[in-house]
């Protein structure tokens, strides 16, 4: 069997966060925008984004319910770009490490199709994929069991022989339950000890 390693993207290759964008948007409203991402921009409201939701639908549904926040909305939509921070050079040092042993590679990532685009023009290192599942295209998103029963036919990939790294604890909990090697990301140094153990790597 071959035996593949599949990333998570934001948290573990990339680094994205609203903060960089919004505290240039809300210039000393540091509680009020804590406020919006904990009550508002959440992690539910842009997880329906991932798993293929309309973004101008829901902009067009938060701003009638927040009209006092339109102009933050906007921002939040049109500056997306912003929230990149950069990606994380010692996990990007690792993939290059399985590129360069020719472990077969592959991404699965909770990202809206409308917004990916943006990660392609910027991250380079994103062809050093195999292949990419992105959640908004195919309106799923982890933790769904059903994305990594389709990330493993759509790849032709063995549960057992697949390796996956995510930051997310209940997306490797149901990655587990598929019957994928998942492993909680925490760290680079953590990483690329589990896949030094799993033999994807030299010690």
């Amino acid at each position: 069997m071959v035996r593949s390693v599949v990333f998570d993207l934001g948290g573990v290759l990339v680094d994205w966060d609203p903060r960089y964008l919004l505290r240039d948007v809300m210039v000393g409203r540091e509680e009020e925008m804590e406020t919006i991402l904990r009550n508002v921009l959440n992690h539910e409201w842009n997880l329906a984004r991932d798993a293929g939701d309309s973004w101008a639908d829901a902009m067009a549904k938060v701003m009638a319910a927040h009209p006092e926040y339109v102009e933050i909305f906007r921002a939040y939509d049109e500056r997306w770009p912003e929230m990149l921070g950069g990606d994380h050079p010692d996990t990007v040092a690792i993939l290059a490490e399985l590129r360069d042993a020719r472990v077969p590679l592959y991404a699965l990532t909770n990202w809206s199709a409308e917004k990916f685009p943006h990660a392609e023009e910027r991250f380079g290192w994103l062809e050093w994929f195999d292949g990419i599942l992105v959640s908004g295209r195919i309106k799923l998103a982890k933790p769904d069991p059903a994305i990594y029963y389709y990330l493993l036919e759509e790849f032709g990939l063995t549960a057992p022989e697949t390796f996956f790294t995510d930051d997310h604890e209940p997306n490797v909990v149901a990655a587990r339950a598929v019957g994928i090697d998942a492993h909680l990301f925490t760290n680079a140094a953590s990483l690329r000890a589990e896949l030094v153990a799993g033999g994807y790597l030299p010690g």
